[in-house]
């Protein structure tokens, strides 16, 4: 299991960096080789199910999703989502949570815990650091002024 988190910090507005990063089939445009499906009707809340699918051809997995928690912020405030991961080959879960900067913009927590079948433990350390990096990559893209 690798347990990982990073932050980032955006020159959007909460609500945007909320839009942004629970727009779940923009996450393909910044995940390499990966498409999500989302399988239940808009909107999304507590209870959407959404799969990313990653690889090529017959290398590659299906990462079935559920939300958790759904908190979007209103007003000004924090905004909060829970996923549970309910794969066959990766489980876990992660949180995202957008916050307000003073003076504007928003900060950006992604939690997450990672856990793929049949990989040793003592490959828990390196897993977490890939994870860290392909998603910070991957909240970046996201939140880079511009992407729409």
């Amino acid at each position: 299991m690798a347990l990982f988190q990073l932050e980032r910090v955006s020159s959007c507005p909460v609500e945007e960096s909320w839009r942004r990063l629970t727009d779940w089939p923009r996450h393909a445009a910044v995940v390499p080789l990966t498409r999500v499906t989302v399988r239940t009707p808009p909107p999304t809340g507590e209870g959407t199910v959404f799969v990313a699918r990653s690889g090529v051809g017959p290398v590659a997995f299906d990462d079935p999703m559920e939300v958790v928690t759904w908190r979007p912020p209103l007003g000004g405030s924090a905004g909060r989502c829970r996923l549970v991961k309910r794969g066959t080959f990766v489980t876990g879960w992660a949180e995202i949570e957008v916050r307000p900067v003073t003076g504007g913009g928003s900060r950006v927590l992604w939690r997450e815990e990672l856990n793929v079948r049949w990989l040793p433990r003592f490959l828990d350390r390196p897993l977490g650091w890939a994870g860290r990096w392909m998603f910070g990559r991957a909240v970046e893209g996201l939140l880079r002024p511009g992407a729409a």
